[in-house]
């Protein structure tokens, strides 16, 4: 008899799993990670996943073949596949950004160019711009020194220029393409690519903008963390914030301008090359060097090399190789968790579970254009991939919203909107924001992260409400 998995089971071993989890990381000495693979496997047993390699029918109606243990791998391989070598890549760059004083040039760059009092404003616009062509986990990896010089210098919150820049770069990543997700929800509702980046960027304006008011409202003063001596990120005394010391520090030694940000701008326009060309479909001989070159994994890499053989020049081999090498050590606690949580979005993905809401959602009398919203978000509260979600509620409703005279475009920006919703344990930038920043206590990082992406959410609800009158 062929093995079924029930869609209510699997919802109540997601519930039972996500208090355990909830309990285990609050309350008992368990680290973060072993917590994540133990809530996985409560999760799948209690849900009816089979225990051994087998295949099943899942709660979506289709067939899949795996087990328990065989979704935890693939979902802990699959995470780190994708984002565990720009990590790696990444925190090396970023520690020779501090080493040489890199870091420190760019943050007296942007406070020139934003001025005094506007680091948040100045972090989350890089963010903006960045994510456009780059994933957020990967850019957020290689800009938070800049966000850290910048708090060590102006003694401003780490905690709330690090949240400006994460917010700043998972909207644009969530909304405008080219990103893989908004661009795969263009396409499923036919809508033009051209005409839905300029409305996204319009809409993701006030996103970030409510975002920056809570970190500086709410997370300023609350988490006054900065960064000390040992490049140790400590809870101080608030204090106000220095911008004479900021705007006159001494730059004697310290790299250019344009040598310090070039590992930067290398890396982002080989990639903006390279999604621009394959969505453009333009793989001629020349082009599919320009687009390998182009891949996320290769393009930060060339940005290290560059950063090494640049930046670097003023270490000798021992101390650069010394400085890589703290850089790799402190990613280890990110690569885990990361992976942790790419496990736990995994078998709820392999059971079907998140499909079997979507279609659950489709027989209730919600309106016809807050469906892709609601799906999208119980996606991604369910999953943890925004991609996942808002591409998975574009194929369940543009048939539906596209015969009923629904206009696309709404319900693209419904899509993208949604997948922006809570993000928790079950997702990936989740881990790399509140490691990066050194937020270890559970009931922290959702109030530091899981509530920032949460506003951000609600802003897009309210824009959603009022377009869908408009348009």
């Amino acid at each position: 008899m062929e093995h079924i998995v029930s869609g209510n089971q699997m919802l109540i071993g997601l519930l039972v799993g996500i208090v355990i989890l909830i309990c285990l990381v609050l309350t008992t000495k368990v680290q973060a990670f072993l917590a994540l693979i133990l809530a996985t496997v409560i999760v799948g047993v209690i849900g009816g996943m089979p225990l051994l390699n087998t295949t099943y029918i899942g709660a979506d109606g289709l067939s899949h073949s795996g087990s328990i243990i065989a979704s935890i791998s693939n979902g802990f391989g699959g995470t780190l596949g994708s984002i565990g070598i720009i990590i790696g890549f990444g925190v090396m760059m970023g520690q020779l950004f501090e080493a040489t004083g890199a870091a420190k040039r760019m943050a007296h760059t942007f406070l020139k160019l934003f001025g005094r009092g506007r680091e948040e404003e100045a972090l989350a616009f890089t963010g903006f711009l960045v994510s456009i062509p780059i994933f957020c986990d990967s850019g957020f990896v290689v800009l938070a020194p800049i966000a850290k010089a910048l708090s060590r210098v102006t003694k401003k919150s780490l905690i709330a220029l690090g949240v400006s820049l994460a917010a700043g770069l998972v909207i644009t990543h969530s909304l405008v393409p080219p990103t893989p997700g908004p661009l795969g929800v263009c396409g499923i509702f036919g809508v033009d690519v051209g005409l839905y980046i300029l409305a996204s960027i319009v809409l993701a304006l006030p996103m970030a903008i409510g975002c920056i008011m809570y970190a500086r409202m709410s997370l300023a003063k609350k988490y006054y963390w900065l960064q000390d001596e040992s490049d140790q990120i400590v809870k101080a005394e608030y204090q106000k914030p220095d911008y004479d010391a900021a705007f006159n520090m001494d730059m004697t030694g310290v790299p250019g301008t344009m040598e310090s940000f070039m590992p930067l701008i290398l890396p982002i326009i080989l990639i903006l090359i390279n999604t621009v060309a394959t969505a453009l479909k333009m793989t001629s001989g020349f082009m599919q060097t320009i687009i390998f070159l182009g891949q996320p994994i290769v393009a930060v890499g060339l940005g290290l090399l560059v950063a090494i053989f640049t930046l670097a020049r003023t270490l000798t081999r021992e101390e650069a190789l010394a400085e890589m090498e703290k850089g790799m050590a402190s990613a280890g606690i990110i690569l885990l968790v990361t992976g942790g949580g790419g496990a736990l979005g995994r078998i709820i993905q392999d059971s079907g579970l998140g499909t079997y809401m979507a279609k659950y959602l489709l027989d209730t009398s919600i309106p016809l254009v807050i469906l892709p919203l609601v799906i999208s978000t119980a996606m991604r509260f369910v999953q943890g991939s925004g991609t996942v979600a808002m591409v998975t509620a574009a194929s369940i409703t543009a048939p539906i919203l596209n015969n009923a005279g629904v206009n696309p475009l709404l319900g693209v920006i419904a899509c993208c909107v949604g997948s922006l919703f809570f993000g928790y344990f079950n997702d990936s930038y989740f881990w790399v924001v509140n490691r990066t920043l050194g937020v270890s206590e559970a009931k922290d990082q959702i109030r530091i992260w899981s509530f920032t992406s949460t506003i951000a959410w609600a802003v897009g609800v309210v824009e959603v409400f009022v377009l869908s009158y408009v348009l």
